[in-house]
This record gives C-alpha cells, sequence and structure tokens, in this order.
C-alpha cells in the first residue's frame, strides 16, 4: 500500500526510494492497492502548486502517473469504512485500502501517521527505503 506522501515525495525529487517505487509501478514491476477514494486523494494532492513548483513535471504529467495506479494497481473495494482511526482524516483512504486489501505494509514517509493504527490491523508500516530494501532481498 503506497501512502501518498510517496507519490508527493517522487514527484517532487528525481533520487530516492520513492521515486524507484514510483517508477516500479510505472514500469509494472509493482502492483499497488488502489480505491477509487484513494486515488482521487493522489491527484488532488500530487497536483498542488507547491508540489509541481518543487518538481520537474507537469499536472498533465503528475495526472498520467495517478493513472497508471489505476492501470498497473489492484483495485479495492471498500466494503465499510473503517473511520476515525487516524487523526488526519485524509488518511483514512490509505488505511481502508490497506484493510480492505490484506496490505502487508503501508509505505510512508510518515511512519508515525499509520504506526499504530496499522499494527491494530496487522499491517506494518514502512518507510519508502524499508519498502525497497525488502523488495530487493532474495
Amino acid at each position: 500500500m503506497i501512502d501518498t506522501s510517496v507519490i508527493v515525495a517522487a514527484i517532487r525529487s528525481a533520487n530516492g526510494a520513492s521515486r524507484v517505487l514510483v517508477s516500479m509501478v510505472l514500469q509494472n514491476e509493482l502492483r499497488p492497492l488502489v480505491s477509487v477514494p484513494l486515488v482521487l486523494e493522489y491527484e488532488s494532492v500530487a497536483t498542488r502548486p507547491e508540489h509541481l513548483s518543487r518538481s520537474e513535471l507537469d499536472s498533465k504529467a503528475v495526472v498520467k502517473i495517478v493513472k497508471s495506479f489505476c492501470t498497473n494497481g489492484e483495485q479495492i473495494h471498500i466494503g465499510h469504512r473503517l473511520r476515525p482511526q487516524l487523526a488526519d482524516p485524509n488518511d483514512e483512504f490509505v488505511l481502508e485500502a490497506a484493510v480492505h486489501g490484506h496490505a502487508d505494509a503501508i509505505i510512508t514517509m510518515n511512519i508515525g501517521d499509520f504506526l499504530v493504527a496499522g499494527r491494530r490491523f496487522g499491517i506494518e508500516t514502512l518507510t519508502p527505503g524499508e519498502a525497497l530494501k525488502r523488495i530487493r532481498e532474495p
């Protein structure tokens, strides 16, 4: 499960584990869990002017990235809401998709936001670097 913060980090920097993970999704090497509310959140946050101004990408390119998550991801149906579980209501989209999609982990730049709730549902919380290391381990 990939949090919005990872996509934002990937569009703001050409380097780092977030960019590698998003590139893996674009190349269909990694299949993220996605839901309609989560995809709308990705697009809304990633196309904010403050992120685009720090990026080499324009809004069309970012929307194309988000669409690739739809194409290459596994669509999760949110059967029922779990709210409230987290301090930030916008993070609930990620947690709900992770729980309903039976995710092993939530990959995020904001570990503290998901750590307790993730554990409650048996889902690990990993940084992009930790996740990439696990993916690459034989």
